[in-house]
């Protein structure tokens, strides 16, 4: 009987007694970074003028899910994968977790569908698109993600989870097809959204950088034609030829690089020889008009500062794709397929790869952007 007795504790040690002191370290390491990089995006849009656009409200609005995630899911994941994997509490708190997993992993990634959508709008249409104030459609966007997160996660709360001869030592979704509907619903439906509409935001940005050039060009052949015209017309020394490029060519040619612009892109033309190092009036040419006022006040540009904050898509859709692909298809093929055999391990290391995507998330949409870290530089020494 001792015998017996031994061996039966011997089988019980490993799941009761062994803890995973690393699961611990990294994952006290991971909240604070989660908290710490968040807490700084959402400070940084409340305190700084330069940053209330409404691309950064979806980006604080994904700070906040990934903050909350932080706050009310790792701590007992953590615990959980401490313990090794062997859930000792409450099967009521399981459930409560499980809620607020699925909800706040599905809002972060609905986020980052919002911001493609909304990013999507600016491209393609930039004449009914507001970048200064949060207007009707994108509180609608905002509001959607958060209810259709917990459309997601409701049927944990209405007792989906409680199936005939649970393990409690197992905090986990029970219901197989739930798992299938809400990775479903969770990525499968929104990755494929967010891959087409970055690109079309690719494509809207290529056709408006050959368009952009070919204006240009045609202004400055313009422009040259002008003076090669005045030239020829004999004009006094100090008469008719304009000294420069008109300002609106100068303002596009500011906004753009002699890289992008090849070789038609020069921002003077030449002049002959005995009008250089001159004082030059202007003159104006009533019948030649190089833009119409109105026009101009209707035309919505996408401004430098923009297209920079576009160009760190790929990262975004890469980081993406990296964090959450395994983690979605190791859980849905688990639950479509019960007779394979999916070590917990391999389990763990794709749902740890899943959260650590929300401390990356403050990074890639920080790091690339000017005015998050100028207010960085400002704001942590005086902190340390």
């Amino acid at each position: 009987m001792s015998v017996n007795v031994s061996s039966l504790n011997s089988t019980l040690q490993p799941d009761l007694f062994t803890y995973n002191v690393p699961a611990l370290i990294f994952g006290v390491l991971l909240i604070i970074v989660i908290i710490c990089g968040n807490a700084l995006v959402c400070l940084s849009v409340y305190k700084e003028k330069a940053l209330k656009t409404t691309t950064n409200y979806f980006i604080v609005s994904l700070a906040v899910a990934d903050l909350l995630l932080a706050v009310l899911v790792l701590p007992l994941f953590v615990y959980a994968e401490f313990q090794g994997g062997v859930w000792s509490l409450d099967v009521a708190l399981c459930d409560g977790l499980m809620t607020m997993d699925v909800m706040l992993c599905t809002a972060s990634i609905f986020n980052l569908c919002a911001i493609s959508v909304d990013r999507f709008i600016a491209v393609s249409i930039p004449l009914n698109y507001n970048r200064k104030h949060v207007d009707y459609r994108q509180v609608l966007l905002l509001s959607a993600t958060w209810l259709l997160a917990l459309a997601v996660a409701s049927p944990v709360i209405f007792g989906i989870n409680t199936v005939p001869q649970r393990d409690p030592r197992e905090c986990k979704l029970e219901d197989n097809n739930y798992v299938v509907y809400s990775s479903v619903c969770s990525f499968f439906i929104p990755c494929p959204i967010m891959l087409l509409l970055y690109f079309g935001i690719f494509h809207g940005l290529h056709k408006w950088e050959e368009s952009r050039k070919a204006k240009l060009r045609i202004s400055i052949q313009a422009c040259r034609s002008l003076q090669h015209a005045a030239v020829a017309a004999a004009f006094p020394p100090l008469g008719a030829l304009p000294a420069s490029l008109p300002r609106v060519i100068e303002r596009d040619l500011a906004q753009s690089s002699l890289e992008e612009l090849d070789d038609f892109t020069q921002p003077v033309c030449p002049f002959p020889p005995e009008y250089k190092n001159r004082t030059i009036q202007t003159v104006a040419y009533p019948d030649i008009q190089y833009g119409q006022p109105a026009q101009r006040k209707k035309r919505a540009k996408i401004n430098g500062r923009e297209r920079k904050a576009m160009r760190v898509l790929p990262v975004v859709v890469g980081v993406f794709l990296f964090c959450w692909t395994p983690f979605f298809v190791v859980h849905t093929t688990r639950a479509l397929c019960e007779s394979c055999h999916i070590s917990p391990h391999l389990m763990s290391t794709v749902t740890w790869l899943g959260y650590v995507n929300s401390a990356l998330n403050p990074i890639i949409y920080t790091v690339f952007n000017t005015e998050f870290r100028k207010f960085f530089r400002r704001f942590l020494p005086r902190c340390c």
